[in-house]
C-alpha cells in the first residue's frame, strides 16, 4: 500500500472515533459549573501560554469538548506559530535538512507548508481529536513554587508522558503520545519520499518528544521569573 493509502486509511479509522468523542455527556455542563475560559496570557508578551494552568490551587474544572478544539485552532493559527514555522523553515532551507525538498523559493515554501502542518496535525489529533476521545485536559497544569527546583523539573519533564484527565486524576497520556505519533505518521502525505523513512521518522518522534519536555519548563518558571522582575522594576 502506498504512503497516500495508508494515510487515507488512518483519516477513515479516526472518522468513528470522532463520532465516539462527541457522545460522552459534558461533566461540565452536567455539574452545572460555569465554563472555563482558555487561557490568554503570553511569555514575554509573544510566545503563546494557552495551555498553562498557572495556578496550581485551581480548582480542577475540565475544558468542554468544544474548548479542547478551540485550543487547537487558537494554538494553530496563532501567530507565533507562523513565525516558528517560518523560521525553521529557513533554517532546514539553509542548511538543506529534511524534508528534501531541495534548494529555491518553491522549496521554501514547501519546507514552510511541511512545517505549519506538522504544527496543526499534532495539536489537531492530540488537543482536540484524542482528549477528547479518552476524556484527558491537555493543558500543562503548573505544580508551582511551593515544592523544590528539582521537583519542579521532573514533573515538567514527566508531563509529556503523564497528564491530567477530565475527572482530575492523573493518567497515562495516550492523547500526547499517540497524537504525536500520528502527526508524524500523517506527514508522510506530504513529505518527499527521501525523506519518509523509519529512521527519519524516529527521530522526528524522540525532537518531538523532547521538544514538548523542554517546552513545559518556560510555564512552569515564568510566573516566578516574571514575578522576580516585577520587583526588580519596582525596586
Amino acid at each position: 500500500m502506498s504512503v497516500r493509502g495508508r494515510t487515507i486509511g488512518i483519516m477513515v479509522c479516526m472518522a468513528p472515533l470522532i463520532v465516539r468523542a462527541q457522545a460522552p455527556v459534558d461533566p461540565v455542563q452536567a455539574a452545572g459549573a460555569s465554563a472555563p475560559r482558555i487561557s490568554d496570557d503570553r511569555i514575554l508578551g509573544v510566545i503563546p501560554n494557552f495551555q498553562t494552568v498557572s495556578d496550581p490551587e485551581k480548582p480542577n474544572i475540565p475544558l468542554r469538548m468544544r474548548d479542547k478544539w478551540n485550543l487547537f485552532l487558537k494554538e494553530s493559527v496563532d501567530p507565533y506559530t507562523f513565525g516558528v514555522a517560518a523560521a525553521g523553515a529557513g533554517i532546514s532551507q539553509w542548511h538543506n535538512d529534511d524534508p528534501k525538498y531541495g534548494n529555491g523559493f518553491t522549496a521554501y515554501a514547501q519546507r514552510f507548508g511541511a512545517a505549519q502542518a506538522d504544527v496543526a496535525s499534532q495539536n489537531f489529533f492530540s488537543d482536540a481529536v484524542l482528549s477528547s476521545l479518552f476524556r484527558e485536559d491537555p493543558r500543562y497544569f503548573r505544580m508551582g513554587p511551593g515544592s523544590k527546583v528539582f521537583h519542579r523539573i521532573v514533573y515538567a519533564v514527566s508531563r509529556v508522558a503523564i497528564i491530567r484527565r477530565d475527572s482530575g486524576k492523573d493518567g497515562f497520556s495516550f492523547s500526547g503520545v499517540l497524537g504525536t505519533g500520528m502527526g508524524i505518521a500523517l506527514s508522510n502525505a506530504y513529505y518527499p519520499p527521501k525523506s519518509v523513512t523509519g529512521a527519519e521518522m524516529g527521530s522526528r518522534l524522540i525532537t518531538s518528544f523532547a521538544s514538548s519536555a523542554l517546552g513545559n519548563l518556560l510555564p512552569e518558571f515564568w510566573p516566578d521569573v516574571r514575578q522576580k522582575l516585577a520587583r526588580y522594576r519596582h525596586q
